[in-house]
């Protein structure tokens, strides 16, 4: 039996949380000495694990440059620990067939010779092929290799995977697609629209059709669309559409995520969508996309040639937590929900419980400077995973 004393994250208060067999078998508030409000100073807080439903890689790792070095995998996942996160969906874009095929095989074989990373993934994220052409709403994804939705061509890459693609990211604009969807909502699939030029009613058919999720809401989006309708305003109105944001404050202006949270409300969540040169220092570095490219000590990744081009996401869901309770957007409980258990709920896994009993034991350990967040110690399924020597 592993035993916890921290502050709840959402409460503020003490709790003793105690872990058998990788379960949370109980939290409840203690007053045992050392915890009264003279000594709370001392206590870390404690908090769901992170789940992060877009990583493209980190720390120098990319899930989509082959071929992949036998550790890549299990790397990521040992990183991801560091920053709170763990649970998360490797990502792989836009790429020829074969290339795709054999980054989906290789994420399946790495999961297969490493234990945990085969925890920590709860299933791979394919964005693309199957998105809008045009600038703009492409992104970074490369235009010759866009293609319609194809439904055998998709069973043949979930064979690759080994049934293990969970999202797939694609524009209902292409004709067909309703049907397509339906197939991928039938098989366990969730469609995520994003990298889109659809019309508002190729969005809202999608939606009848199974679509449930809208990709970094607000980019990979035309640099000027019609003030109304248009794309962005019909997925904020569809209920059934969880939206995911990325809000390291590069992405999205604050205005975008207040309207975006107030619309959604519990169906709000961060996604970092990092690449693979988050984690990394600052610097001026060649990047498969984006070419060269730098890397602020603010955390801002942009093309060389023009600071106001980003170049991919380079800051973690616990850069967007702080930023939105910094920047008055959200209390810390509602932020930490929004990378955590709402992501967690969304995909039916059993995190989605967050700090109760019969949880999985995913939790984290950390300390608060003001907004800033400390990460002391990770656990999963009970087992810690990343502890700072310092800590007592």
């Amino acid at each position: 039996m592993l035993q916890l004393t921290a502050l709840h994250y959402a409460t503020g208060k003490p709790v003793d949380i105690r872990i058998a067999d990788g379960i949370i078998r109980q939290v409840e508030e203690t007053n045992r000495p050392g915890t009264g409000n003279a000594d709370r100073s001392g206590l870390c807080v404690a908090a769901p694990g992170l789940v992060d439903l877009q990583i493209n890689g980190y720390r120098g790792n990319d899930f989509n440059q082959l071929p992949y070095s036998e550790d890549l995998v299990a790397d990521v996942t040992r990183g991801l620990w560091a920053d709170g996160v763990t649970t998360y969906f490797p990502t792989v874009i836009t790429q020829t067939e074969s290339h795709l095929t054999e980054a989906l095989a290789s994420i399946a074989q790495a999961c297969r010779r490493d234990p945990a990373s085969d925890r920590a993934i709860a299933g791979i994220h394919l964005e693309g092929p199957f998105l809008s052409p045009e600038d703009g709403a492409r992104g970074a994804h490369p235009r010759s290799c866009i293609r319609p939705p194809d439904w055998t061509l998709f069973c043949r890459w979930q064979e690759a995977a080994e049934g293990r693609i969970r999202i797939l990211t694609l524009s209902p604009e292409w004709p067909g697609s309703a049907d397509f969807i339906s197939k991928c909502a039938d098989s366990g699939v969730t469609v995520s629209i994003g990298h889109t030029s659809a019309s508002p009613e190729q969005i809202r058919e999608a939606v009848r059709a199974g679509a449930r999720m809208s990709t970094h809401l607000g980019n990979g989006a035309h640099l000027m669309l019609p003030r109304h309708p248009n794309y962005l305003w019909e997925q904020l109105a569809q209920d059934e559409l969880w939206s995911c944001v990325i809000a390291d404050g590069f992405h999205l202006p604050d205005a975008v995520l207040k309207v975006v949270m107030r619309m959604k409300g519990p169906r709000a969540m961060l996604v970092s969508d990092a690449v693979a040169l988050s984690g990394m220092p600052p610097g001026a570095y060649t990047s498969p996309i984006g070419g060269e490219v730098v890397l602020t000590k603010a955390g801002k990744l942009h093309l060389a040639a023009d600071e106001n081009l980003l170049a991919g996401s380079a800051q973690m869901q616990l850069r967007g937590v702080e930023r939105l309770a910094e920047r008055g957007l959200a209390s810390l409980e509602e932020a930490w929900d929004m990378a955590s258990v709402r992501p967690a709920g969304f995909m039916k896994l059993p995190s989605s419980a967050g700090l109760a009993p019969g949880a999985p034991a995913d939790l984290v350990l950390f300390r608060r400077e003001r907004h800033d967040i400390e990460m002391e110690r990770v656990y999963k399924a009970g087992t810690l995973v990343f502890g700072k020597e310092s800590y007592h």
